[in-house]
């Protein structure tokens, strides 16, 4: 059975109590995650598209499609990574083996600082190529300007699941080197030999290897003596 509290987790086997799992950091930081996606992306889906001259669709971050294309891309992943942790976190805590709850933990930290440094990224892109936009457009400027605050706001929610997943796993590798028990304190010495047995009698006073004792002479018999030479 699984100790409590390894990696930060409950002990395997817990009933699950609904309003303690919404009320996990964890849980939180995962709603806002997967909010922001949505609006990142909803917002350049919409109107993050216009037709031009030739009847082709451009983006409105100065025309560059690829702008457009790296928010949606990040976005709808983050939306789908967003719900896999939150699932991640319901059976977080059925997890019985301590290598799959390292494993979680490792997996959240690494995709939770990445996504972190992406968002950074798609916020200064954006941001870049929404500032070379020499004419508005006549539509969808709140929808730009609010896929690229949101893409600001989505670092943060990113970058504290990253540092509660390194809390888990630092918490994991210190029960890892912990001792299994307990030192007593009453015990100065070492560990105490076995007391010896007493002998209600006062103790045998023959040592257990000595000699046979000498076997008494039968009547009639006589000491055979050595013929003289």
């Amino acid at each position: 059975m699984m100790e409590e509290g390894v990696y930060g987790g409950g002990k395997a086997g817990a009933p699950f109590d609904p309003l303690t799992f919404v009320q996990r950091p964890q849980v939180i930081l995962r709603a806002v995650t997967w909010l922001f996606s949505v609006i990142i992306f909803g917002c350049i889906s919409s109107q993050g598209w216009s037709k031009n001259t030739q009847g082709q669709d451009t983006c409105l971050y100065n025309e560059d499609s690829n702008a457009c294309n790296y928010g949606v891309g990040i976005s709808v992943i983050a939306f789908l990574a967003s719900i896999g942790f939150i699932a991640g976190e319901y059976f977080f805590e059925q997890m019985s083996s301590v290598k799959t709850r390292k494993r979680y933990v490792m997996a959240d930290l690494g995709f939770s600082a990445f996504w972190s440094f992406l968002y950074f990224v798609g916020f200064c892109y954006l941001t870049s190529q929404w500032r070379k936009v020499e004419t508005p457009p006549p539509y969808g400027v709140n929808n730009m300007q609010a896929a690229i605050a949101f893409s600001f706001f989505a670092i943060f929610p990113w970058a504290g699941a990253a540092y509660l997943a390194f809390l888990r796993f630092k918490q994991g590798s210190d029960q890892a080197f912990a001792p299994s028990y307990e030192a007593d304190p009453s015990n100065t010495g070492g560990y105490s030999s076995y007391p010896d047995a007493t002998d209600p009698d006062g103790g045998y006073s023959q040592p257990p290897f000595g000699g046979q004792p000498a076997q008494p002479q039968q009547p009639g018999m006589q000491q055979q003596q050595a013929p003289p030479y």
